[in-house]
Protein backbone atom coordinates (compact mmCIF):
# COMPACT_ATOMS: atom_id res chain seq x y z
CA UNK A 1 0.00 0.00 0.00
CA UNK A 2 1.49 3.33 -1.13
CA UNK A 3 0.83 6.25 1.17
CA UNK A 4 1.90 9.89 1.21
CA UNK A 5 2.68 12.03 4.26
CA UNK A 6 3.40 15.75 4.27
CA UNK A 7 4.03 18.67 6.58
CA UNK A 8 5.07 22.31 6.34
CA UNK A 9 6.71 24.59 8.85
CA UNK A 10 7.29 28.36 8.77
CA UNK A 11 9.75 30.31 10.85
CA UNK A 12 10.33 33.97 11.65
CA UNK A 13 13.38 34.93 13.68
CA UNK A 14 14.21 38.44 14.91
CA UNK A 15 17.90 39.05 14.24
CA UNK A 16 19.94 41.08 16.75
CA UNK A 17 21.99 43.97 15.39
CA UNK A 18 25.61 43.07 14.77
CA UNK A 19 28.28 45.07 12.98
CA UNK A 20 28.35 42.53 10.14
CA UNK A 21 24.91 42.05 8.49
CA UNK A 22 23.39 38.57 8.58
CA UNK A 23 23.20 38.56 4.77
CA UNK A 24 27.00 38.05 4.73
CA UNK A 25 26.65 35.15 7.14
CA UNK A 26 23.92 33.53 5.03
CA UNK A 27 26.25 33.35 2.01
CA UNK A 28 27.94 30.39 3.73
CA UNK A 29 25.54 27.43 3.42
CA UNK A 30 27.72 25.24 5.66
CA UNK A 31 26.80 27.46 8.61
CA UNK A 32 23.08 26.91 8.03
CA UNK A 33 23.61 23.15 7.81
CA UNK A 34 25.49 23.22 11.13
CA UNK A 35 22.61 25.16 12.69
CA UNK A 36 20.08 22.59 11.41
CA UNK A 37 21.89 19.37 12.32
CA UNK A 38 24.58 18.47 14.82
CA UNK A 39 28.03 18.50 13.12
CA UNK A 40 28.68 14.92 14.19
CA UNK A 41 25.81 13.82 11.94
CA UNK A 42 26.80 15.75 8.80
CA UNK A 43 29.22 15.06 6.00
CA UNK A 44 30.07 17.57 3.27
CA UNK A 45 29.89 15.85 -0.14
CA UNK A 46 30.65 18.93 -2.30
CA UNK A 47 30.53 22.73 -2.03
CA UNK A 48 26.75 22.75 -1.86
CA UNK A 49 25.77 19.16 -0.99
CA UNK A 50 25.68 17.65 2.49
CA UNK A 51 24.73 14.23 3.85
CA UNK A 52 22.63 14.50 7.00
CA UNK A 53 22.20 11.45 9.21
CA UNK A 54 18.94 11.96 11.04
CA UNK A 55 18.15 10.56 14.48
CA UNK A 56 16.27 7.25 14.50
CA UNK A 57 12.50 7.68 14.16
CA UNK A 58 9.68 5.48 15.39
CA UNK A 59 6.74 4.93 13.03
CA UNK A 60 4.25 2.60 14.66
CA UNK A 61 6.23 -0.70 14.89
CA UNK A 62 9.14 0.41 12.68
CA UNK A 63 12.41 2.02 13.71
CA UNK A 64 13.90 3.91 10.77
CA UNK A 65 16.91 6.16 10.37
CA UNK A 66 16.87 8.38 7.28
CA UNK A 67 20.08 9.66 5.75
CA UNK A 68 19.34 12.61 3.48
CA UNK A 69 21.59 14.26 0.90
CA UNK A 70 20.75 17.97 0.79
CA UNK A 71 21.73 20.61 -1.71
CA UNK A 72 22.08 23.97 0.04
CA UNK A 73 22.89 27.14 -1.87
CA UNK A 74 22.68 30.91 -1.56
CA UNK A 75 21.11 33.16 -4.17
CA UNK A 76 22.66 36.54 -4.99
CA UNK A 77 20.00 38.29 -2.86
CA UNK A 78 21.09 36.26 0.19
CA UNK A 79 18.19 33.80 0.18
CA UNK A 80 19.27 30.32 1.24
CA UNK A 81 17.61 27.40 -0.54
CA UNK A 82 17.72 23.77 0.42
CA UNK A 83 16.37 20.70 -1.29
CA UNK A 84 16.77 16.98 -0.83
CA UNK A 85 18.53 15.20 -3.68
CA UNK A 86 18.75 11.65 -2.28
CA UNK A 87 17.64 9.62 0.71
CA UNK A 88 18.44 6.25 2.23
CA UNK A 89 16.61 4.50 5.05
CA UNK A 90 19.04 2.60 7.24
CA UNK A 91 17.93 -0.61 8.88
CA UNK A 92 14.81 -1.56 6.88
CA UNK A 93 15.61 -2.67 3.32
CA UNK A 94 11.95 -3.15 2.34
CA UNK A 95 11.15 0.47 3.22
CA UNK A 96 14.38 1.83 1.69
CA UNK A 97 13.54 0.29 -1.69
CA UNK A 98 10.05 1.84 -1.62
CA UNK A 99 10.70 5.25 -0.06
CA UNK A 100 10.88 8.76 -1.52
CA UNK A 101 11.56 11.94 0.44
CA UNK A 102 11.16 15.46 -0.91
CA UNK A 103 12.25 18.43 1.20
CA UNK A 104 12.34 22.00 -0.04
CA UNK A 105 13.02 25.08 2.02
CA UNK A 106 14.03 28.72 1.90
CA UNK A 107 15.35 31.22 4.43
CA UNK A 108 15.81 34.93 3.71
CA UNK A 109 16.55 38.13 5.61
CA UNK A 110 13.92 40.88 5.51
CA UNK A 111 14.19 44.50 6.68
CA UNK A 112 11.26 46.37 8.20
CA UNK A 113 11.37 49.61 10.21
CA UNK A 114 15.12 49.24 10.69
CA UNK A 115 14.79 45.71 12.12
CA UNK A 116 16.04 42.54 10.45
CA UNK A 117 14.25 39.23 10.64
CA UNK A 118 14.74 35.89 8.95
CA UNK A 119 11.68 34.35 7.35
CA UNK A 120 11.60 30.84 6.05
CA UNK A 121 9.48 27.87 5.13
CA UNK A 122 10.10 24.16 4.72
CA UNK A 123 7.88 21.62 2.98
CA UNK A 124 8.47 17.92 3.62
CA UNK A 125 6.78 15.08 1.75
CA UNK A 126 7.33 11.33 2.07
CA UNK A 127 5.91 8.64 -0.20
CA UNK A 128 6.31 5.06 0.92
CA UNK A 129 4.96 1.60 0.25
CA UNK A 130 4.25 0.09 3.63
CA UNK A 131 4.88 -3.62 4.28
CA UNK A 132 1.87 -6.00 4.38
CA UNK A 133 1.37 -5.94 8.19
CA UNK A 134 0.36 -2.25 7.88
CA UNK A 135 -2.30 -2.98 5.25
CA UNK A 136 -4.74 -3.91 8.00
CA UNK A 137 -4.39 -0.50 9.67
CA UNK A 138 -6.97 2.05 8.50
CA UNK A 139 -5.43 4.57 6.12
CA UNK A 140 -6.57 7.65 8.13
CA UNK A 141 -4.67 6.32 11.17
CA UNK A 142 -1.53 5.74 9.09
CA UNK A 143 -1.79 9.22 7.54
CA UNK A 144 -2.34 10.93 10.90
CA UNK A 145 0.64 9.06 12.41
CA UNK A 146 2.94 9.78 9.44
CA UNK A 147 1.92 13.45 9.15
CA UNK A 148 2.44 13.85 12.90
CA UNK A 149 5.90 12.30 12.66
CA UNK A 150 6.91 14.68 9.83
CA UNK A 151 5.51 17.64 11.77
CA UNK A 152 7.58 16.71 14.83
CA UNK A 153 10.73 16.39 12.66
CA UNK A 154 10.21 19.86 11.14
CA UNK A 155 9.36 21.35 14.53
CA UNK A 156 12.58 20.04 16.10
CA UNK A 157 14.57 21.41 13.13
CA UNK A 158 12.81 24.78 13.55
CA UNK A 159 13.64 24.93 17.27
CA UNK A 160 17.27 24.05 16.63
CA UNK A 161 17.47 26.64 13.85
CA UNK A 162 15.98 29.39 16.02
CA UNK A 163 18.47 28.72 18.81
CA UNK A 164 21.66 27.61 17.05
CA UNK A 165 21.57 29.98 14.07
CA UNK A 166 21.56 33.15 16.20
CA UNK A 167 24.27 31.81 18.52
CA UNK A 168 26.49 30.94 15.57
CA UNK A 169 25.75 34.25 13.82
CA UNK A 170 26.80 36.25 16.90
CA UNK A 171 30.03 34.23 17.25
CA UNK A 172 30.76 34.59 13.54
CA UNK A 173 30.05 38.36 13.49
CA UNK A 174 32.30 38.88 16.51
CA UNK A 175 35.13 36.91 14.86
CA UNK A 176 34.69 38.84 11.60
CA UNK A 177 35.02 42.15 13.44
CA UNK A 178 38.15 40.88 15.24
CA UNK A 179 39.69 39.77 11.92
CA UNK A 180 38.92 43.11 10.30
CA UNK A 181 40.36 44.98 13.31
CA UNK A 182 43.55 42.90 13.37
CA UNK A 183 44.09 43.44 9.62
CA UNK A 184 44.12 47.23 9.95
CA UNK A 185 47.51 48.85 10.43
CA UNK A 186 47.93 50.34 13.87
CA UNK A 187 48.79 54.02 14.01
CA UNK A 188 50.86 55.02 16.97
CA UNK A 189 50.63 58.51 18.31
CA UNK A 190 53.83 59.82 19.81
CA UNK A 191 53.21 62.87 21.90
CA UNK A 192 55.56 64.41 24.23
Amino acid sequence: MYIRFNSSQSVEIAVPDERVPIQHYLRQPRRLVNALVDRTRTEQLSDDCFRLKMRPLQFMMLNIQPTVDMRVWAQSDGTINLESVACEILGVGYINDRFALNLKGQLAAHQSSGLTCLKGKADLEVQVELPPPFWLTPKPILEATGNGLLKSVLLSVKQRLMHQLLLDYRRWASNEINVISSDRPQILSLEG
